[in-house]
């Protein structure tokens, strides 16, 4: 797998080196102090919540590159399937986003869309993340997953996060060991989330278009996953 992330970025119009927005977006007139002043007095990043996020931050945030330079952001979408006693089924969908300046997407999910758990009824809840979690948000899943036994979680990840540290692998084998079931996004999960979680134009549907290397991608990340869950 030899894919560069620069020419990745510089094939969707960003770049690590040039100044460019937190979701890849590129910035103009930075040379204007004004605008530069107005950049600087942003506020940090919040939890972004909806229904559908935009085109390009979908191509660049869920990108299965292995090299994920500029990518300092998690976006999770997810599906919640609510059954009660009778059987009857509710079910839910959205998206979150961080900026990793505030409580991250996974955290930020049992916060805010599941903050608790009734425990007659039965949770079965679905991600579909950009990146695998960071130690910390392991941490976090794995102490809702213990107090929570009607919750049943499937993590699907585009790329894993700094897989080679120890403390990382570690975090992903206890997500294991706690129930929560973790893979790798295979290129019809790519899809899916395009069908349902990314904005098309009003009255018509474009086609999903797999990007180069996305099936040879997953089996990279595929394969690093396994050798750490074994």
């Amino acid at each position: 797998m030899a894919q560069k992330e620069e020419a990745a970025a510089a094939t969707e119009g960003t770049t690590a080196a040039a100044p460019a927005s937190q979701n890849g977006e590129d910035l103009e007139n930075l040379d204007d102090p004004e605008k530069l002043k107005e950049l600087i007095e942003l506020p940090p990043f919040e939890i972004v919540k909806g229904e559908r996020l935009p085109v390009n931050f979908f191509k660049f945030q869920f990108r299965n590159v292995e090299y994920s330079s500029g990518r300092n952001k998690t976006f999770l979408c997810y599906v919640v399937e609510v059954q009660g006693k009778g059987g009857q089924v509710q079910a839910s969908r959205g998206y979150l986003e961080d900026e990793h300046a505030a409580a991250h997407a996974e955290e930020a999910f049992f916060n805010t869309i599941l903050p608790t758990f009734d425990p007659a009824l039965r949770y079965n809840v679905t991600w579909y993340v950009s990146s695998s979690p960071c130690a910390a948000c392991a941490d976090r899943i794995i102490k809702t997953l213990s107090k929570s036994k009607n919750l049943h979680l499937l993590i699907l990840v585009g790329r894993l996060f700094m897989w080679e540290e120890p403390e990382i692998q570690a975090a992903l084998k206890k997500l294991k060991e706690a129930g929560c079931k973790l893979r790798i996004m295979k290129p019809q999960d790519f899809e899916y989330i395009w069908q349902n979680f990314v904005e098309q134009e009003e009255g018509e549907s474009k086609a999903f278009e797999p990007w180069e290397d996305i099936q040879e991608n997953f089996l990279y990340y595929d394969e690093k996953l396994a050798d750490i869950l074994k």
